[in-house]
């Protein structure tokens, strides 16, 4: 019994560490949708100035990221991720998003699609599948 008490108390310690550091604007991500992830980069940029001396500036800019949603792993909660795949030049790019990401200022919903499982790693092997993906009526 003291255990359980004690289990308890751990994980409640955990949800308060935690609550603070999830995002609450998220939209309701499913597999199969088309999403535009906006993302912060920060770049340094060398300079060079007289007598050969260079100097760095941090420079941020935001990078998006536009394809299909192959998959949600690990839930809603601040490990959850998601997967998401595009063709850029004939070349399939996929890069895993964790949801709560800081760098992550919003991920927009471009257009939702019906699709018939959670995880649709079976895209990968279709070059033109992941452009014809039905749209929901």
């Amino acid at each position: 019994m003291e255990q359980a008490a004690a289990t308890h108390a751990h994980l409640s310690t955990i949800l308060t560490l935690n609550q603070p550091k999830l995002k609450t604007d998220l939209p309701d991500l499913r597999s199969g949708m088309t999403v535009r992830v906006h993302q912060k980069i920060k770049e340094i940029v060398l300079t060079e100035k007289l007598k050969g001396k260079t100097e760095a500036k941090e420079k941020e800019r935001v990078q998006i990221f536009e394809g299909i949603i192959l998959a949600i792993k690990h839930g809603r909660g601040l490990n959850g991720t998601m997967t998401v795949r595009k063709i850029s030049d004939g070349i399939g790019v996929e890069r895993i998003f964790p949801l709560h990401m800081p760098s992550i200022q919003k991920i927009e919903i471009v257009k939702q699609a019906k699709v018939a499982r959670a995880k649709l790693y079976y895209l990968r092997n279709y070059k033109k599948k992941l452009k014809e993906t039905k749209a929901k009526k």
